[in-house]
């Protein structure tokens, strides 16, 4: 830890690693957010609503950054939207969020929760994190005097001027009433969380902007207190797709939802541009091991991306699964393929299972005719060996592959 302040020290390192967008304080070394924290020491929050049961790679920037904010000294909450999850985020969507019941959000919620200890240590002292669950204080507000207290702070035409909300409107898609409540529930809950746990900061994607500055408003009219806010650029790969989306669908966190396996794959895949760049952001590495890995030129920045893998993976799920992973994959035909997904398929008689079929049970292709023409053109492998034959059947328990990085191992039973 330097001399800096532990808010000075965090924010310092949210500019050189790459997470800092924007920042609602106008000076430009954010003196101002910096010595606004009590003691040097900042509270700040990032919200995630629980539409599913596991949060994806593109939530890991704000993730990293509360991490990040604990490790120098500072305090992170992490907020839970069992609230405003009934509500939904229309924010730079084109449809309705699907309806979630009661029940359906406290399972989602319950499989958030999961991934925050590998990242985070909670508990009761001065830097512990935090987790709350804004449904705690929404749930119990009473409508009228709501619309009274907070809603008069907001003004249609404010509302209407954010760029999401523009987007809908101009595209003639419905943008209903329910959502449109969203942004003043999410500028009570950064008012909320700075009267409990005094609060200074929200952090999120820069789709949050609009949100976070409403948030920041209504503190300032209803109680004149100085809150702050900033986001985490969007990210894209260098070939112009958006960070975690992948032809099999997000990159979830959990365990449960995608395997350590798998996530270390994904960190294998990445392109050899984006490679110091994430290195910066999803690991700790010190900037200057960065910046060795990063001059790697030809087929020695395979060493970096493995680090990558290795290290993304120790972080969310633990040091004994990356190096279980980072084996499996050097090794993937290894007696017992340690740490390689596993799938069971039922033999279709005597003659076991078609290439094909087995392809799109493993998720290594989205359709059958994906997969023959994978066969076809030689990207599929049975403990690797090429198979050419879309006619191909699979007869006994291997190691089936797509390319050379992704492994599944295949298991028949009677």
């Amino acid at each position: 830890m330097s001399s800096k302040s532990s808010a000075a020290e965090f924010l310092h390192i949210l500019r050189e690693r790459g997470f800092l967008h924007q920042c609602s304080d106008p000076a430009a070394d954010l003196s101002g957010l910096a010595g606004a924290a009590p003691g040097g020491v900042l509270t700040a929050y990032v919200g995630f609503d629980a539409t599913a049961a596991s949060l994806h790679v593109g939530h890991l920037l704000s993730i990293m950054a509360l991490r990040w904010l604990q490790r120098t000294g500072n305090r992170p909450i992490v907020l839970i939207g069992g609230g405003t999850t009934k509500i939904g985020d229309p924010s730079f969507r084109d449809t309705t969020r699907p309806m979630l019941d009661d029940a359906q959000i406290a399972a989602n919620a319950a499989g958030l929760r999961r991934v925050f200890g590998q990242y985070m240590t909670f508990g009761d002292g001065p830097t512990d994190a935090v987790m709350v669950d804004n449904a705690d204080w929404l749930d119990g507000l009473d409508y009228v005097p709501f619309l009274r207290d907070v809603g008069r702070h907001f003004t249609i035409n404010r509302m209407l001027s954010f760029e999401s909300v523009r987007q809908r409107m101009e595209r003639e898609q419905p943008l209903t009433f329910l959502e449109f409540n969203y942004m003043i529930l999410q500028a009570y809950d950064f008012l909320e969380l700075s009267r409990r746990h005094g609060c200074l900061l929200q952090m999120g994607g820069s789709d949050q902007w609009g949100n976070i500055v409403n948030g920041i408003e209504l503190a300032r009219r209803v109680e004149r207190r100085e809150l702050f806010g900033l986001t985490t650029p969007l990210l894209t790969t260098a070939s112009g797709t958006k960070m975690g989306k992948t032809a099999g669908g997000a990159v979830w966190l959990n365990a449960d939802a995608r395997s350590p396996f798998d996530f270390w794959q994904f960190w294998r895949n990445t392109e050899d541009a984006d490679v110091g760049r994430f290195l910066r952001l999803f690991t700790e590495l010190p900037l200057d091991e960065i910046a060795r890995l990063e001059r790697l030129q030809g087929a020695e920045i395979n060493e970096a991306k493995i680090v990558l893998a290795t290290e993304a993976t120790r972080l969310c799920h633990g040091a004994a699964e990356a190096e279980k992973a980072a084996a499996a994959a050097g090794s993937p035909f290894a007696p017992g393929g340690d740490g390689l997904p596993e799938i069971a398929l039922q033999r279709e008689g005597a003659d076991g299972v078609p290439l094909a079929d087995a392809l799109v049970a493993a998720g290594l292709c989205a359709s059958k005719g994906a997969a023959r023409r994978l066969i076809r053109e030689g990207g599929a492998r049975l403990d690797g060996e090429p198979v050419t034959d879309e006619a191909a059947v699979l007869t006994t328990t291997a190691v089936l592959s797509a390319g050379r990085k992704r492994h599944v191992r295949l298991i028949l039973t009677p």
